[in-house]
Order: C-alpha cells, then sequence, then structure tokens
C-alpha cells in the first residue's frame, strides 16, 4: 500500500491497516505524540480503529527531550 508519511511517499505491507498498525511497523507506538490522517488529528484512544487506507497522508510527530 502507497502512503504519503510526513510528505515521503512510502510502500507499506497490506497488513498494516490502521494506524496502531502503523505506528508498530515503524516501532513509534511507544514514541509518536501526534498522528494526523489525512489532515485530521487521531485521537491516541482510536489509534486501533483509525483505518490507513491507500494514498492516505499521515503526519506524525513525536518528541525528543534534549536541553
Amino acid at each position: 500500500m502507497k502512503l504519503f508519511i510526513n510528505g515521503e511517499e512510502m510502500i507499506v505491507p497490506d497488513n498494516v491497516t490502521n494506524v496502531e498498525k502503523l505506528l508498530d511497523y515503524f516501532n513509534l507506538n511507544n514514541k509518536a505524540g501526534i498522528v494526523e490522517r489525512n489532515q485530521v488529528i487521531v485521537d491516541r484512544s482510536l489509534h486501533a480503529e483509525e483505518s490507513v487506507t491507500n494514498e492516505d497522508r499521515i503526519e506524525i510527530v513525536h518528541f525528543v527531550g534534549g536541553g
């Protein structure tokens, strides 16, 4: 499946069917702060229910600590 993630075209396996699985695929499930699908923020409690489909535009923001 083709997705646009943070502005980059990427191919992910077809078994990546929701936001939770997408974050798992990129090992970001515990690091993602905000996920946006097609310009709508997805509440963390809905990651397992929010579908991901071909050519979706996903923005993933994660916070990095530092000083």
